[in-house]
C-alpha cells in the first residue's frame, strides 16, 4: 500500500499493538501514525506503555485528553474505588458508554486533517467482553456516518474483528512480534503491571495465550 497512510487507534494494549505492528508492515513505518486517548481510565499505565511503544517503533503518537467523559458517565473502568464485576447479562461494568464512538469520531477528525483515509482499530467481537461498540455492525455504521459527516472517504479497518484471542496471538507470532507484545503491552483493567490475572481483560489475554501456546505444542 505504497503512498497510503494509516492512523492506528492505539492504547498500548495487546490488540492495538498487534494492529500497529501489522500496519507498519503493511503501509511502511513512515506512513503510520497513532492516536491515543486519555479518558480517566484507571489503568493509566497503558498510556505509559503506549508512549514507550510508539517511540520504540518509531511512529508518531498524538495523545488527546477526553477526560470530560468522567463528567457524564460512570463505570468501573474510570472509578478506582469500584469493584470490577460482570452483570447477569454478561456485560462487565467496565463498559464505557460511547467510548469507541468518540474514539472513532476524534480519530477521523484528526485523520482528515492529516490527509489520512485509513483508520485502524483493534476491536473484536469474537473473543471479547461483550461490549456492544466492539461489534462489526457498529464499526460499519460509524464508517458510513463519518463519511457522510465529513464528506470524506474514510476506511475503518478492524483486522482482529473475527479472530479469537488465540488467533490474535498467532498473528503476532507470524509477524515475529509475540514476545514483544507479551512483554511490552499492558491490558489489565486494574492497572497492575504484569496483570492481576482476574479482570475480564487479563482473563481473555491469558486464556488466549495459553490456548495458542498449547496449539503450537500439538503441531
Amino acid at each position: 500500500m505504497q503512498n497510503q497512510q494509516a492512523l492506528v487507534i492505539f492504547s498500548g494494549g495487546q490488540d492495538s499493538t498487534t494492529c500497529l505492528i501489522q500496519a507498519i508492515q503493511t503501509y511502511g513505518r513512515e506512513n503510520v501514525q497513532t492516536i491515543t486517548f486519555q479518558y480517566g481510565q484507571r489503568h493509566a499505565v497503558e498510556l505509559e506503555r503506549a508512549r514507550w511503544i510508539a517511540q520504540d517503533l518509531g511512529v508518531k503518537q498524538t495523545v488527546l485528553d477526553l477526560s470530560l467523559m468522567q463528567q457524564i458517565t460512570h463505570n468501573a473502568l474510570m472509578d478506582e474505588t469500584a469493584t470490577i464485576e460482570t452483570a447477569s447479562d454478561g456485560l462487565p461494568n467496565t463498559f464505557v458508554d460511547g467510548r469507541n464512538a468518540l474514539f472513532l469520531l476524534y480519530a477521523a477528525i484528526y485523520a482528515k486533517g492529516q490527509g489520512i483515509r485509513h483508520i485502524i482499530a483493534g476491536v473484536c467481537e469474537t473473543d471479547f467482553s461483550g461490549y456492544p461498540d466492539c461489534r462489526d455492525v457498529f464499526v460499519k455504521s460509524m464508517n458510513v456516518t463519518l463519511n457522510l459527516a465529513m464528506d470524506y472517504a474514510f476506511q475503518i479497518h478492524t483486522p482482529l474483528m473475527y479472530l479469537t484471542k488465540a488467533q490474535t496471538w498467532a498473528l503476532a507470532d507470524e509477524m515475529g512480534a509475540l514476545d514483544y507484545i507479551r512483554e511490552q503491552t499492558h491490558t489489565c483493567y486494574n492497572g497492575i503491571v504484569g496483570g492481576c490475572h482476574e479482570c475480564p481483560s487479563c482473563v481473555l489475554r491469558e486464556r488466549g495465550l495459553a490456548e495458542y501456546l498449547e496449539s503450537k505444542k500439538a503441531v
